[in-house]
């Protein structure tokens, strides 16, 4: 199963290489997602261990898929590629606390987090949030960067440029994520990508605590 998620193996060569058969590698590797898919961390979960002064990084990534054209849904404007959106929500360092279900890649990261309750849980528990303009318009405790245009006032540029070096390392989320080969472009059921990733971030979370 983990060479599947490191190297994105094909299940007939991952098959042959363990000398079983196609649909008992299937079984097996489906079986262990689900298993290892439940032991992430809820929402509410997550953001329960969070001390006052700590913020939160949220952002969204896309997980590349295989569709063709005809398949708008799934067709992201932002990066130009078909996929399935993702969100997280990292710590101030960058280690992810939580990742959402996957949505259609043509969902904006706003309405993705509302969708996902992100914009909802943090505002109930006052938790600050660090993100990108996509994010315009969260809620109170979201803070993102302002609009840049030529007469705009040097607090305004010092407030994006210290927004962008805190909010920087939430890009380690991700690169953990999808140093995981098979979320660099999965082959697999749109359906099944939300257990792909909720099941690496398991085995991430396992890493951290050695």
């Amino acid at each position: 199963m983990l060479v599947h998620l490191r190297k994105n193996e094909p299940l007939p060569a991952l098959a042959a290489g363990f000398g079983v058969s196609t649909a008992t590698a299937w079984r097996y590797v489906s079986e262990t997602l689900d298993v290892l898919a439940a032991w992430a961390p809820g929402l509410h979960e997550a953001l329960t261990g969070l001390g006052e002064g700590d913020h939160v990084i949220v952002d969204g990534t896309l997980i590349p898929i295989d569709r063709i054209a005809a398949d708008e849904p799934y067709y992201s404007m932002k990066h130009r590629k078909h996929g399935m959106n993702v969100q997280v929500i990292a710590r101030s360092d960058g280690t992810p606390l939580w990742f959402s279900r996957a949505t259609p890649g043509r969902t904006h990261d706003l309405t993705a987090a509302r969708a996902h309750g992100i914009v909802q849980a943090c505002l109930t528990r006052q938790v600050l949030v660090l993100a990108d303009r996509a994010y315009q318009g969260a809620g109170a405790t979201f803070r993102t960067p302002y609009y840049h245009h030529r007469e705009q006032p040097e607090h305004y540029q010092q407030f994006n440029r210290d927004h962008a070096r805190l909010r920087a390392p939430g890009e380690r989320a991700f690169a953990q994520l999808k140093s995981w080969r098979i979320l660099r472009r999965a082959r697999c059921s749109t359906r099944r990508i939300g257990t792909l990733v909720q099941a690496v971030h398991t085995l991430l979370t396992c890493s951290y605590s050695g």
